[in-house]
């Protein structure tokens, strides 16, 4: 693993870094996490931003699992599923442009306001 990582974007449920010294990308989703050559980061990207969870959705609409939307590898037997949310934050995750600030909503803030 690298120690010379650079925060590219994060949000709540993950963040994207980039290695200086050997140009890996680091993502970490949930309880997933990729190590992508930049050759991979951009296959990756394209493949994402070009998911269409609205087909997914009605495609396996009669499904009993929750996450419908399917992400494929290369190992025959593993397929990772996400639901909607979770491919719009990955969207959002890779979609920022590298230096740009981390990228976080007010939803994202896991905080308990009480007034008293």
């Amino acid at each position: 693993m690298c120690h010379n990582l650079k925060i590219i974007s994060k949000v709540k449920s993950g963040e994207l870094a980039l290695c200086n010294k050997c140009n890996i990308y680091h993502l970490e989703f949930n309880n997933i996490y990729f190590e992508l050559s930049s050759e991979q980061y951009s296959y990756f990207k394209s493949y994402l931003l070009g998911i269409d969870s609205q087909f997914w959705e009605q495609k396996y609409a009669c499904a009993s699992f929750k996450r419908k939307i399917p992400i494929p590898s290369m190992q025959d037997n593993l397929v990772l599923m996400f639901n909607r949310q979770e491919i719009e934050e990955l969207k959002t995750l890779i979609s920022s442009k590298q230096g740009n600030n981390i990228i976080l909503n007010v939803d994202d803030i896991d905080y308990t306001f009480v007034l008293n």
